[in-house]
């Protein structure tokens, strides 16, 4: 009796705790608002009507696009290719009247929302691009660092996070105390200036503290603002230019070319100090000074690009290397003189034998040589007021010791002049 009666209370049991638990939760359910999705905010900004074209302005005048740019990273200068990569935020404002935003989406205090850009693929933007760059791209590392930020007064903001590597037409006269100019150009791909007209934002251009090059100073950044025609686009386009100027640093070059080359020719010196006596030793040393020079020029070269026209360094290096063939050709000098004057000795010596042997032909002779010496073109010997032998490879090393110095010294005065302040005032 009691088991009929436990069967059919168990169902109304069970039917009763589920009304009970819809009674007990009814008030959570009721502070729980519901969700509202990005989809659905993007909706409720972008109406309807909404077409992605131009935002229309008062009386067709040219929408402004401000745009600034942060760069925090310059990675490479690459001679070789030419160009340079850059890591670097972009910001972009305009106004679009047509977009309406929701009151209950700003924050308490906050005069804009920010919201992912993939929700703003509908939305009109401009479609700015770099004119010499080789690779631009967005940055990404689970997703893209890109965002879209919504103003009160319908200003949209767009920001990225991008990588880019710049085309530069570098030039190597001065090198190595070249100063590249290497410009960043900014404009528009459809509309003309008639229809847009870009503009720098107040923060402009600007380049992070913490970067610093290894063999370069960046110098201050020049901005301007030009209108130019594009015969490829048939039209004159607002555009944006940003010159980056790379100055290179020559204390590289200081340690590594011109100190060791400027020690190896004053090393070829040391050979104006070495007598006849020591010909391999003298010869050893001059052609020893003469290839470490060689060596050294072939493994800068590879430095940077071959190109069409003499550099700076070239000429530096040319001069080290003829100041050593300079030298080397003296000593060739000097002992083409000293075999003469041997020689003549000889014969002189050979003479007196002669006379001594057979007086009655003595002064014959004697007047013959002395004949030959007074119609000689430079005289290989000769006696000072106090009656001291001078002989002429003596004098000429012993000149040698001080014009070679003198005429290294004076190219150094010269070159370094020219170099420092020749340059063309563009890269100044």
């Amino acid at each position: 009796m009691c088991d009929k009666f436990l069967v059919k209370m168990l169902p109304r049991v069970k039917h009763l705790l589920l009304w009970f638990w819809f009674f007990a939760a009814w008030p959570c359910h009721a502070l729980v608002p519901k969700p509202r999705t990005l989809f659905n905010k993007s909706k409720s900004i972008i109406p309807d009507y909404y077409v992605k074209v131009r935002p229309p302005t008062l009386r067709g005048v040219p929408i402004e696009v401000e745009f600034s740019m942060k760069v925090v990273d310059i990675n490479s200068i690459n001679v070789e290719d030419m160009d340079f990569r850059m890591d670097m935020f972009l910001s972009q404002e305009w106004s679009d009247a047509r977009i309406k935003i929701p009151e209950e989406m700003f924050e308490y205090g906050d005069d804009s929302i920010t919201l992912p850009s993939q929700y703003f693929e509908n939305l009109w933007q401009p479609d700015l691009y770099f004119l010499n760059s080789k690779v631009v791209e967005i940055a990404t590392l689970t997703h893209k660092f890109s965002s879209v930020t919504l103003f009160r007064n319908k200003t949209i903001k767009y920001s990225a996070r991008m990588h880019a590597i710049v085309a530069c037409q570098m030039e190597f006269q001065h090198y190595p105390m070249d100063t590249q100019m290497c410009p960043i150009n900014v404009e528009s791909f459809s509309y003309n200036n008639n229809k847009m007209r870009l503009k720098w934002s107040e923060s402009g251009v600007t380049v992070s503290p913490e970067l610093k090059l290894l063999q370069y100073n960046i110098l201050p950044l020049v901005l301007d603002e030009q209108n130019i025609y594009t015969g490829e686009k048939n039209g004159n386009f607002s555009r944006l230019v940003v010159n980056f100027r790379f100055e290179r640093q020559i204390g590289h070059h200081l340690i590594q070319t011109f100190a060791p080359s400027s020690l190896v020719v004053v090393l070829s010196w040391f050979s104006f100090w070495l007598g006849l006596d020591a010909v391999p030793g003298r010869v050893t040393l001059l052609v020893t000074c003469l290839l470490t020079l060689v060596t050294m020029f072939t493994g800068l070269r590879s430095d940077i690009p071959a190109v069409a026209y003499i550099k700076a360094l070239d000429l530096w290096m040319a001069g080290c290397m003829l100041s050593v063939f300079a030298a080397l050709g003296e000593f060739v000098i000097v002992k083409v003189l000293d075999g003469k004057y041997q020689a003549m000795k000889k014969k002189q010596c050979e003479e007196a034998m002669e006379a001594a042997m057979t007086p009655w032909n003595h002064m014959g002779k004697s007047g013959l040589s002395r004949k030959r010496v007074s119609h000689a073109v430079i005289p290989l010997h000769w006696k000072n007021d106090k009656g001291k032998e001078k002989i002429l490879w003596h004098q000429v090393d012993r000149v040698s010791r001080i014009v070679f110095p003198g005429l290294f010294f004076t190219f150094c005065v010269v070159y370094w002049t020219t170099l420092i302040f020749g340059r063309s005032p563009v890269l100044l």
